[in-house]
């Protein structure tokens, strides 16, 4: 097959900050190691979208950011966030403008115990432990409406709107369940209807609705608390898992401590209707105490990578990825530190390129 023979797609790499930039290293590795073997070639535009730009320049990305990276097929993030840069600022001038501009509602992030990794619930086997959180991304409790009033006097108070809408919850919540037909046909919904008045109440008849074009489809609703508790205590009876923004958040970053940790976790923000680019980063932080160290876990961005190659249509090739990588985390032979070895970030990248 002559290179122009070959399936090109145009991707955005945004390392980011910290031990974003390790990773993101190590992934576009493997990706292109797995592109060379099953025909394909991802074309990568680095761009230095971070905390340090900000710092730079007061700004996370330029004005053009946005229209800049719409031209690509999907954008790989690496993580943000760095000391001096308040959580806000990152999030609010990178990551939620890029979510709500390409309409990438849906925030997807499957979770399973992987061979050669150990789970902190004692007893449970792989097979108990693997589910995918379905996460509404573009509105919900992430809002801008509200503000603070009265500031330094006693009746000073802040008020925080969450915005909700028929066509933004009914979307994920369908897109839950076309993803259950493909798994074990189980949705539960995360509400909190006993105490949160409006919202919550709203969430379940839509949640109801969309169930009851579902029959093959076991639906349930469970609260939040003890829906959590439930992810500790019994996590074989969950599957397919749908929140809103804020829970979505929570449950995700739960379900990915009880099955093996937040270093072995991807995550895409989706677009589902292809109209703009989708973008996947790990579901871990740029973890700046350790950025540049070489010991950072590549795992959960090079399995964010296979949820790429998946968009693209490269499924054979995100198969092997991830066979690659049970490979030699069973071997256990090129593991990073917080995994119990003592290999490096690009030893353990360069085992997995190998390794298909």
């Amino acid at each position: 097959m002559t290179a122009a023979e070959r399936r090109a797609y145009a991707v955005a790499a945004v390392p980011g900050d910290g031990i974003g930039v390790d990773v993101t290293v190590e992934a576009r590795t493997v990706l292109d190691a797995a592109a060379e073997r099953h025909g394909f070639t991802l074309r990568w535009t680095e761009f230095d979208y971070s905390c340090e730009r900000y710092a730079r320049t007061g700004a996370m990305m330029p004005d053009d950011g946005v229209a800049t990276l719409a031209a690509f097929d999907a954008i790989l993030l690496g993580a943000v966030g760095f000391p001096g840069v308040p959580d806000h600022v990152s999030l609010w001038g990178l990551l939620i403008p890029l979510r709500r501009a390409f309409s990438q509602y849906v925030n997807l992030r499957p979770v399973r115990l992987l061979p050669g990794t150990t789970s902190v619930l004692a007893g449970r086997q792989a097979h108990e432990l693997e589910m995918v959180i379905v996460r509404e991304n573009s509105e919900g409790e992430y809002s801008t409406l509200g503000g603070r009033h009265n500031e330094g006097q006693p009746g000073e108070f802040a008020l925080q709107e969450a915005v909700f809408t028929r066509t933004g919850v009914e979307r994920v919540i369908r897109y839950a369940f076309e993803l259950a037909r493909t798994r074990s046909k189980r949705v539960c919904s995360a509400t909190k209807s006993n105490g949160i008045i409006h919202t919550m109440p709203f969430w379940d008849e839509i949640f109801a609705s969309v169930a009851a074009e579902y029959p093959d489809v076991e639906a349930e609703s469970c609260h939040i608390d003890a829906l959590a508790a439930r992810m500790v205590q019994a996590p074989d009876r969950l599957d397919v898992v749908v929140a809103s923004n804020l829970f979505g958040d929570i449950l995700s970053d739960l379900a990915a401590a009880v099955t093996g940790g937040l270093g072995m976790a991807p995550s895409g923000n989706i677009n589902p209707e292809r109209t703009h680019p989708s973008m996947f980063e790990a579901v871990h932080g740029s973890a700046p105490d350790i950025a540049g160290q070489g010991i950072a876990n590549p795992v959960a961005q090079v399995l964010t990578g296979a949820m790429l190659l998946d968009h693209l249509g490269e499924a054979e090739a995100a198969t092997a990825v991830r066979a690659a990588v049970e490979k030699v985390l069973t071997e256990g032979r090129a593991l990073t530190p917080d995994l119990g070895g003592s290999a490096s970030t690009s030893e353990v990248g360069s085992a997995l390129a190998e390794a298909l």
